[in-house]
């Protein structure tokens, strides 16, 4: 019989005959029939369910689309209608041509306090654009982190285990004259960085190019001694926590000049003389802030491209 081939198709004579043979109780026919039912019910709402599902992630997909072109044109026309309000190029009237330059020149020392008029200008009369190079370096590391970080999600245990036997193998006999050389250049670089930082203000140098310095030695170190060991001076939370506590300096330092500046108040922060190490008001700081975020950067790429973490 068909009951047979498929119990779950038979129909009510089926089922009686079925009980008076004793193959099955009213029972056990009832909560048969029962079961399948709710298991149809059951199917019929999860696929309702993933409908709905698929609907949510399709609308979220062109919301999506729709948004990010939206953003993208505001972004255009602010930036198009921005444009529009700067002066001419070429113009001999252009504020660029003739009173910029010149009072940058003239009294750049007094205003800022600083000997270095490069450092005076990208560190006080243009601030915030420097903060934002800053960002841009730091946000540049963070987009290579997450492309590039070697973690659970991007690499498999052999492959991992292989490149942890590698980095042993290069510590334990890798050639010596690097080490040697780095023993004795990376302390040198490092100082010689500083230097150039911390005398940005009064001499040729900044954070942009000392720090720069210090990155390469911190490279060679890396280059010579092995990931792990350099991992000991530096890894991934270290370096986000100095960064983020860099640009908070620097944020909160020129914050707080420019909105005393810009309401007619004194800041009351000292320029100092002219020539000394204590001087410039915020731009030795903001040099350091500079240099250790710009060092960071150069280990933190060096790290990413070669191995994939820090």
């Amino acid at each position: 019989m068909d009951y047979k081939s498929n119990p779950n198709n038979i129909g009510k004579w089926e089922k009686f005959f079925r009980w008076v043979n004793g193959e099955d109780s009213l029972d056990s026919v009832w909560e048969k029939e029962m079961k399948i039912k709710i298991i149809t019910k059951r199917k019929e709402h999860q696929k309702s369910i993933e409908g709905i599902i698929d609907k949510i992630i399709s609308y979220k997909k062109k919301a999506y689309v729709v948004f990010s072109v939206l953003i993208t044109v505001l972004y255009i026309g602010i930036l198009l209608y921005t444009a529009s309000l700067l002066p001419e190029h070429g113009n001999i009237n252009n504020p660029t041509n003739n009173e910029v330059s010149q009072r940058y020149i003239e009294r750049g020392v007094e205003e800022t306090g600083a000997l270095n008029i490069v450092s005076g200008m990208i560190l006080d009369y243009r601030a915030f654009e420097t903060f934002g190079e800053t960002v841009v370096l730091f946000t540049a590391v963070m987009s290579v982190a997450i492309l590039l970080k070697r973690d659970k999600n991007n690499i498999c245990k052999r492959e991992d285990s292989e490149m942890s036997a590698e980095e042993e193998i290069m510590e334990k006999f890798g050639s010596s004259i690097p080490k040697y050389i780095a023993r004795f250049v990376t302390p040198i670089s490092i100082l010689y960085g500083s230097y150039v930082i911390l005398n940005g203000h009064i001499s040729p140098g900044g954070g942009f190019s000392g720090g720069a310095i210090v990155g390469a030695g911190l490279i060679l170190y890396a280059a010579s001694y092995g990931p792990k060991k350099a991992a000991k001076v530096l890894n991934y939370k270290q370096i986000t926590n100095i960064s983020i506590i860099c640009l908070l300096i620097y944020f909160f330092s020129k914050g707080y000049s420019f909105f005393m500046g810009g309401n007619h108040l004194h800041d009351h922060i000292p320029k100092g003389i002219p020539g000394h190490i204590l001087s410039g008001g915020f731009i030795l700081p903001l040099n350091i802030c500079v240099g250790i975020i710009v060092a960071c950067t150069m280990y933190s790429f060096y790290s990413y491209f070669t191995k994939g973490d820090i």
